[in-house]
């Protein structure tokens, strides 16, 4: 993100992102069109979730069985050269259509038809590229010699657990649960075949990933990249690498406002000082990674880089490590790291949650800008002013876990809370607003928050039109969860509504010198 000029920008998950002829799942091919249309209303930062590999069952972005791999479910199979010379959809049936799931996102469904349509696009590559030498052959085979240091693991991580029926790496064999060198020769050789299709479809990945952000460059649009704090224990780096991570506890958050009894993640915990015996290869290469597809990294949890929050099997819950001095030292290590391996890739740090105040000035320190959550920027019922926001950080109206803007202002606020907030010199516009949220209560609040001394301002995408759709409800799983979508296309954001969507948003930009 850019910590001297101003900017605005908008959160919006890649699967929400819809087009005329999708498979029920928003697309990389969709990011060029609605980058276009972002730069257009005066927006140059597009903020993601996590892109990265989930299992099959799994709905979350933030549970990825993979800490480099996209996820094939994001691909535009439009434009699979193999799978349109191999007869497309006609090769499929109605495919696409079983895809589809009403308003929300049937994800099994469509891994399911997407992955019928890649094997038929890998079996024609095979046939008549890989098997005779050709240029595309050539090109994949520097793409597997670029990336082999995390996607041999991945590879066979994924051959072998399609081989087991999906059960958790834990669950196989002894001798490749442990990694032996025969077993895993083994597995390498009978699963040849099985581990290309993999490495092909990461390579597919790729080149629509560096044709969508080439775009979305030369548009003026930046995007921004989550990186989750940890992987899930069934991951293909967790399996690869068992000693850098302990299993037996698990990772959570303490209690908090809004969580009384705390969170148990069922994540595994990082073991830093093992990492550094090898200078944290693995942190470096998963940064360098998410450098190579996005322009800015957004640290989730950035407080676990600090301090871990462990829930062991027997015994009480504790920080590691467990002073303040120890915590300090390691967090900015590892944040140096992270920066190192960044390059040019700016990094910001989500904060939010319980986070003590020597963490929040490390980052500033370290010239990592943190996160203003409008809501939560009070203190005894009063608010603090944008306008005070330090300009290294980054101002939003919420998260991709919290209610809409209009929800907000009309359910949870309260009167008592909206008088707080009209007294805000930047909200003066709102006094003496009642509980609905109309088109005038909107722009005012959008009015203050754009006009916030961060160098940044992002809206999530329900907030910049005043919907009322929720992206996730911490603490529940299943439908309607992960499962927002556009209520346009992204074509169709050229039609009427979203021009004038696109002329509001570009001057509110305008008018706060983030254009």
């Amino acid at each position: 993100m850019p910590t001297a000029e101003r900017a605005a920008g908008i959160l919006c998950p890649l699967f929400a992102l819809g087009g005329r002829r999708d498979w029920g799942v928003g697309e990389i091919g969709h990011l060029p069109t609605f980058c276009r249309w972002l730069a257009d209303a005066g927006h140059r930062v597009l903020q993601l979730l996590p892109t990265f590999e989930t299992s099959a069952g799994e709905r979350s972005p933030y549970a990825a069985l993979t800490a480099f791999a996209l996820d094939p479910i994001y691909l535009s199979l439009d434009a699979v050269e193999d799978f349109a010379a191999a007869g497309g959809e006609a090769a499929l049936g109605a495919a696409r259509e079983s895809a589809h799931a009403g308003g929300d996102i049937d994800y099994d469904a469509v891994r399911a038809a997407k992955r019928r349509a890649l094997e038929v696009a890998f079996a024609r590559f095979v046939a008549t590229e890989w098997e005779h030498g050709s240029a595309r052959a050539e090109s994949f085979r520097r793409f597997r010699a670029a990336e082999a240091a995390w996607l041999d693991d991945y590879a066979l991580f994924r051959a072998l657990r399609e081989r087991h029926a999906g059960r958790s790496w834990t669950a196989w064999e002894p001798s490749l649960r442990a990694r032996l060198p025969a077993a895993l020769a083994e597995a390498r050789d009978t699963l040849a075949p099985a581990r290309l299709f993999h490495e092909y479809v990461q390579w597919v990945a790729a080149e629509q990933w560096a044709a969508a952000r080439r775009e979305a460059t030369a548009h003026g649009v930046r995007l921004m990249g989550d990186l989750p704090f940890m992987v899930s224990a069934d991951s293909a780096d967790v399996w690869a690498r068992q000693d850098e991570f302990a299993r037996d506890p698990s990772l959570g958050a303490p209690p908090d406002q809004f969580d009384l009894g705390g969170q148990d993640w069922g994540l595994p915990v990082y073991r830093w000082e093992v990492m550094a015996r090898n200078d944290h290869a693995w942190l470096r290469g998963r940064v360098a990674r998410a450098a190579a597809l996005f322009a800015a990294v957004r640290l989730d949890h950035v407080v676990g880089f600090y301090r871990q929050f462990v829930i062991p099997s027997a015994g009480p819950r504790h920080f590691v490590p467990a002073e303040e001095a120890e915590q300090l030292a390691l967090g900015e290590r590892l944040l140096g790291v992270v920066r190192a391996a960044a390059g040019s890739a700016g990094v910001t740090g989500e904060d939010l949650g319980v986070v003590p105040d020597f963490v929040r000035r490390s980052l500033a320190t370290l010239a990592i800008p943190g996160y203003r959550v409008l809501r939560w920027e009070s203190d005894g019922g009063v608010f603090r002013d944008p306008a005070g926001f330090p300009p290294l950080s980054v101002a939003t109206s919420g998260t991709h876990d919290t209610s809409a803007l209009a929800i907000w202002w009309e359910e949870e606020l309260g009167a008592d809370g909206r008088r707080a907030l009209a007294a805000v010199p930047s909200f003066g516009r709102l006094a003496g607003a009642g509980a609905a949220f109309t088109p005038g209560v909107h722009e005012a609040l959008l009015d203050g928050l754009y006009g916030a001394r961060s160098a940044l301002v992002v809206l999530p995408f329900p907030d910049a039109y005043g919907g009322r759709e929720r992206i996730n409800v911490p603490g529940t799983v299943g439908p309607p969860n992960w499962g927002y979508r556009l209520p346009w296309t992204v074509d169709d954001l050229w039609g009427r509504t979203g021009a004038a969507l696109r002329d509001r948003l570009r001057a509110l930009a305008a008018r706060h010198g983030r254009s």
